[in-house]
C-alpha cells in the first residue's frame, strides 16, 4: 500500500499514516526500512506493507515511496 505520513510523535518513537483509502494506520519507528525516523516529514508519501496485532491494524515494512 502507499499513503502519507499524518502525523509523527517524535518522543514517543512512532506515528500515524493515512492510506490511499483514507484510513489512518499506526507505525512504529521500529518498522521503518531505509528510512531514517528522525528525518521523516508529515506529508512525505511512503509504501508499507499491513498487519493486525492486538489494537488493530498497523503498519509494517515501512520504506520510501518509489515515484
Amino acid at each position: 500500500m502507499t499513503g502519507t505520513i499524518k502525523r509523527l510523535i517524535r518522543d514517543r518513537g512512532f506515528g500515524f499514516i493515512r492510506g490511499e483509502d483514507g484510513q489512518e494506520v499506526f507505525f512504529h519507528r521500529s518498522t521503518l526500512q531505509g528510512l531514517d525516523f528522525d528525518g521523516l516529514q508529515e506529508g512525505e508519501k511512503v509504501e508499507f506493507d499491513l498487519e493486525r496485532g492486538n489494537k488493530g491494524l498497523r503498519a509494517t515494512k515501512v520504506r520510501a515511496h518509489n515515484t
